[in-house]
């Protein structure tokens, strides 16, 4: 019997003993969905008054909220997310958590294009929860966490490191699970009025009106608004951003409770380039693309661009349907329609439709055959389901039983647009493309995907010893169909995978006193493969040859695990935990130009173990002042060679991509109530960007500082402060992450003698310093 085998085997024999038994619940609050309904969890009793939420009552500044789930959790509050730049999004907010690695490129937190790994493992790999619904792109996994909320609007941000809720609606969970949520409404008329500006050009409004209690309904809710703009820090072009939040809540009875909100958003962004390490040594930060346009300059920086739109809505809802009997269910919704686009040349007498010539094309603007195009990739995505679960309460009891269904629907297919001399194209959105001979669209690829989800889930967890012994075991079944089809000629027309993904979990906890507890699991979790490409064939347009071909391989990414932690809470806090992975068919996602535009790939690099141990120690407020540090070790290895041309890379044993051997943060907050201010720095190590280990990029550090002054309430002006933020205070000049790895940068011999040409990975640069100043005041 295999190891995974007998891991597998412990984990599901553990699951029926524990769910054999039924005896009786405790407290509800500490075994429903630990990640998903910490809001209600939080109680404040005494604290500093502001207008944005800032109580100063969590250790460590808001970067040590007390958790009590057997697994590993961390997470910020409005203690810390209120002293960020307003401009930041959930995922630049969780930097300083022990094993999260955020490649930021943009210092003030407006850009999505980003990466975030924790312990090692991307942000495919990671499940994002908002208000109990799936978020992100349902088939990429880019999170896009700028669309989730105004940080005024942010009540807390919570990551597991380790494994997801067993509730959760999420496929894509090896790396654990990120969950955020909005603040309650006001139970008063008000509001918040936030203004900042910097460096950049950066310029930034923000409106929220509370209703506060509409009459005797005791329905109460608020609508905010925003909008911001900036230059791009390295490099010509810039971004803008619109956003809506809308939520309401309603509260009846005991127990009893719905929550509806809307979120829409809007941006268009120019992008940044993803430099080589060479082309990194050689320029540094000035490798950016092109303000101004020569005829077939495919770096000219208008013809880089992403804009893409958001509506979200869901309805939490918690009712009591019996003194022992309790349901919560989230019906949502999402819709976006994105695009982003490239550059590349057209040569009229080399341009194929699929695998058909598609000549003559009497391109305007050519010369000698020739004309400069924007890439134009539009995409439309909708997505719509619903999460349940019943929660049974009988003595030390609590039984829960779930269902998950998610519908998605897909569709992309690329085109051209002819530039002129000036490099203005007639249309970037797709509606002036370039035709064949035929009178078709010129495509590299065109594709559409539907996926149906259906999951169900059961969870058991006893109470003994006076509540101070915790057992819970559950078991998920999640089953994900998923069909494309192809209107490319010379493509596979339709391609289906069908998978059904059995999840086990275990976990113990053991209350020592009441501040300090030990815990342990053992938990699985998956992912499907990522991205249009794994499904749709993609041509070459030059030569008529597919340039990517689905995959034969779509098996998902599975993966077993297991924490051993301690948690300790009073004047110093520390949380503590060990932990060990085990993972087959490891999907890595990479990044490469394509007929130049951005696309993503998954690399499936076989079966993978990673282990370490991680730490976070914060102080409780103390004569105004909060420390904070938290650090990771990690130990990543591949676990076999890597297939390649027929041959096989000699990777097994070699660490793997993206997983540094130290990580950590030292923070500082200081807040007596007027006066504020908080420090952190984060520090990463050397990461491999190839699976043979034969290029990487070095370590690095970085730091903030938050200084900052609230006002007596002046009027209609409810504790007004000026706030200022500086990023990277340092000006570090770094490499932040890896927008594409690949597996050998150098041309290697394979373990069968073939030749193996390498290819260089391509990396985010690291963002440069500035400086945001805000003025905000309630009313």
């Amino acid at each position: 019997m295999t190891r995974h085998s007998r891991a597998r085997l412990f984990l599901r024999t553990a699951t029926c003993v524990v769910l054999a038994h039924s005896i009786q619940l405790a407290r509800a609050e500490d075994i429903v969905s630990p990640l998903q309904d910490r809001e209600e969890r939080i109680t404040v009793t005494r604290g500093t008054a502001s207008a944005n939420g800032v109580t100063n009552t969590t250790p460590g500044g808001g970067l040590m909220p007390r958790q009590t789930a057997a697994k590993t959790i961390s997470g910020v509050t409005r203690d810390f997310i209120a002293k960020q730049s307003p401009t930041t999004n959930a995922l630049t907010l969780l930097k300083a958590m022990p094993g999260v690695i955020v490649s930021s490129v943009d210092p003030l937190g407006t850009s999505d294009r980003m990466n975030v790994s924790i312990r090692g493992l991307n942000q495919t790999e990671i499940g994002t929860t908002f208000e109990g619904m799936p978020v992100g792109d349902r088939l990429y996994y880019s999170p896009f966490t700028s669309e989730w909320a105004d940080t005024e609007n942010l009540g807390f941000v919570d990551v597991a490191q380790g494994s997801p809720d067993i509730s959760a609606p999420v496929y894509n969970s090896v790396g654990g699970q990120i969950n955020a949520g909005l603040r309650n409404p006001s139970d008063h008329f008000g509001g918040l009025i936030d203004a900042a500006g910097g460096s950049k050009a950066t310029n930034r409004a923000f409106l929220r009106v509370d209703t506060g209690r509409l009459g005797a309904s005791g329905i109460k809710g608020y609508v905010s608004f925003s909008h911001s703009g900036n230059d791009n820090w390295r490099g010509t072009g810039g971004q803008t951003r619109d956003h809506v939040d809308a939520r309401f809540v309603k509260e009846w009875g005991d127990g009893n409770r719905i929550a509806p909100f809307l979120a829409w958003n809007l941006v268009r962004a120019d992008l940044f380039t993803n430099p080589t390490l060479a082309q990194w040594n050689v320029s540094g930060d000035s490798y950016n693309y092109a303000g101004n346009y020569t005829f077939g300059n495919t770096m000219y920086q208008k013809f880089h661009f992403y804009r893409r739109q958001t509506v979200m809505m869901a309805v939490p809802s918690n009712v009591a349907l019996t003194a022992a009997l309790k349901l919560s269910v989230t019906p949502y919704f999402m819709y976006n329609h994105g695009i982003i686009n490239g550059g590349s040349v057209l040569n009229d007498d080399n341009v194929f439709y699929g695998n058909r010539p598609a000549r003559p094309l009497n391109l305007p603007y050519s010369v000698n055959g020739q004309a400069t195009v924007e890439n134009v990739d539009p995409y439309t995505q909708f997505s719509a389901g619903q999460n349940a679960y019943l929660t049974w309460t009988r003595g030390h009891n609590t039984l829960q039983f779930g269902y998950w269904y998610d519908y998605f629907d897909h569709n992309e297919a690329t085109s051209f647009a002819v530039a002129d001399f000036a490099g203005n194209v007639a249309n970037s959105y797709g509606h002036a493309p370039v035709l064949t001979a035929g009178g078709d669209v010129l495509r590299s690829f065109d594709g559409h995907i539907i996926q149906q989800i259906n999951a169900l889930f059961i969870s058991d967890t006893l109470r003994f010893l006076d509540n101070r012994l915790t057992l819970n075991a559950g078991f998920k079944d999640v089953m994900v169909s998923r069909s494309a089809t192809s209107l490319i000629p010379g493509s596979r027309y339709a391609v289906t995978a069908n998978d059904a993904v059995p999840l086990p979990q275990v976990s113990a906890s053991y209350r020592i006193t009441p501040n300090d507890q030990i815990y342990l699991n053992g938990t699985t979790a998956f992912r499907e493969p990522a991205s249009i490409n794994s499904y749709v064939d993609i041509f070459n347009v030059a030569t008529g040859k597919m340039s990517n071909t689905h995959s034969t391989n779509l098996r998902p990414e599975y993966s077993i695990s297991e924490e051993f932690g301690y948690r300790h809470y009073g004047l110093v806090n520390v949380s503590a935990a060990f932990f060990n992975y085990n993972f087959t068919n490891r999907q890595v996602s990479t990044s490469a130009l394509v007929n130049g535009t951005p696309e993503t790939f998954s690399l499936n690099a076989g079966g993978q173990t990673s282990r370490g141990v991680q730490a976070e120690v914060g102080l409780r407020p103390w004569h105004h002042v909060s420390p904070y540090l938290s650090g990771q070790y990690l130990h990543a290895t591949i676990d076999n060679n890597f297939a390649r041309s027929g041959d096989l890379l000699p990777t097994k044993g070699k660490t793997a991509v993206l997983s540094p051997e130290f990580s950590g943060t030292i923070g500082l907050s200081y807040d007596d109530g007027a006066a504020f201010g908080n420090f952190a720095m984060t520090y990463v190590g050397s990461q491999y960007t190839t699976f043979m280990n034969d290029q990487h990029i070095p370590g690095y550090e970085t730091a903030n500082v938050t200084l900052g002054y609230r006002f007596h309430t002046l009027g209609p002006a409810r504790h007004p402060q000026v706030q200022v933020n500086l990023i990277n205070i340092g000006n570090e000049k770094y490499l932040s992450g890896a927008y594409g790895v690949t597996p050998n940068a150098r041309t290697i011999r394979g373990v069968y003698g073939t030749s193996l040409a390498g290819s260089s990975p391509a990396y985010y640069v690291g963002a440069g310093f500035a400086a945001v100043i805000s003025l905000s005041t309630g009313f």
